[in-house]
Order: structure tokens, then C-alpha cells, then sequence
């Protein structure tokens, strides 16, 4: 069994928002897999169903970004499961729109949903599905930008983003996370 757990923010003022892209990949997700992620339980939003064969947790923590680990961990004990097979999937500025890393370990890279993470676990050791949404413009508050929506320009490349993101935590979960980074971890164009 794995948990898929998308972080972003509760709330329709943060819809569509970067920091809401692994919100969205859930979404995609449970749309592919005939999930409904409706069921309040450990501070998220989820549902259960299948995914390649293998019984899956869909989740939308409801903590706010930065407390994200609260709801992680209380899925993982409820439902028994060790690192190994929870997804994070979340914005990352640090990677241009329309490009994705899959990672199965590393640091917080400043993202305070990943750093909660981290701290409540006790381990940077998880699978991760890091969603590229560009670095932040020059005079932008990292706050003010992370909580923008995308522009007209943008809109193309996130979705596109997304379903890739959405193909790679189904790799993940059918052949593997080597499997999936071999396949998704794209070298980012100068």
C-alpha cells in the first residue's frame, strides 16, 4: 500500500496557486483512478482505491503548507505504512515549469511543507515528486510569488506538468522509483 499525499493549501483563495500543484496532481489522479478524495480523516482530505494493482491512499492535508507533517504522520501510523511507501509531491522553484524530479531522499531545498515533513518523521529518507513552477522573479517576496497563480503563458506547461507528475507516481508505484526516475528526471535546459 502507498500513500500519495499532494501538499498545497486548503481554501478556494490558494486554488490554482504554485504552491497548489501537488494538490492538483491528486486531483489528476483521482480523476484517472476513479478515486473520490472526499473523506476528512488525519487532517486531510482522502480517498482509497487502486492504482497498478496496488491499494493506494490519495491525500490533500488540510494542516496549511507548513504543518503538512502533521496529517503525513498520522497517516502513516494509522495505516501502518513505513517511509518507503509514502509519495510527497509538491511545488519546487528551484526547476523550471514543464519539469519534474522523482527522488526517493534529500533535504527540505527551503520548502517549509518538505522541512515539517522531515521534522515530524524524523528522516529526510521518502519518495518525493518535486512539480517545477520557475524560480522566483527578481523584487518578488518568495511568499507573494509561491502563492501566484500561473499567467496565460504558464497555464500549458503546468498541466502538461501535472499529468507527468501523475504518470511518474504511477510508475512509482507499478515498476519502481528507479524505474520512474530513469524516466521522468529530465536534465534541465540551460
Amino acid at each position: 500500500m502507498y500513500a500519495v499525499i499532494g501538499l498545497g493549501n486548503p481554501g478556494l483563495q490558494y486554488a490554482a496557486t504554485r504552491h497548489n500543484v501537488g494538490f492538483e496532481v491528486i486531483e489528476r489522479l483521482a480523476y484517472e483512478n476513479g478515486i473520490k478524495v472526499e473523506k476528512r480523516k488525519h487532517r486531510a482530505l482522502i480517498g482509497e482505491g487502486i492504482i497498478g494493482g496496488e491499494k493506494v491512499i490519495l491525500a490533500k492535508p488540510q494542516t496549511y503548507m507548513n504543518l503538512s507533517g502533521q496529517s503525513v504522520i498520522e497517516i502513516m501510523n494509522w495505516y501502518k505504512l513505513d517511509n518507503k511507501h509514502i509519495i510527497i509531491i509538491y511545488d519546487d522553484i528551484s526547476l523550471p515549469i514543464g519539469f519534474i524530479r522523482v527522488r526517493t531522499k534529500g533535504s527540505d531545498g527551503g520548502h517549509n511543507g518538505i522541512k515539517n515533513i522531515i521534522s515530524c518523521l524524523n528522516s529526510q529518507e521518502f519518495l518525493r515528486v518535486r512539480v517545477g513552477v520557475g524560480e522566483k522573479p527578481p523584487g518578488w517576496d518568495l511568499a507573494d510569488y509561491v502563492l501566484s497563480r500561473f499567467n496565460r503563458e504558464e497555464i500549458e506547461e503546468i498541466v502538461q506538468s501535472i499529468k507527468i507528475a501523475s504518470d511518474a507516481v504511477e510508475t512509482i508505484i507499478k515498476e519502481g522509483p528507479q524505474k520512474a526516475m530513469n524516466q521522468y528526471n529530465q536534465k534541465v535546459r540551460e
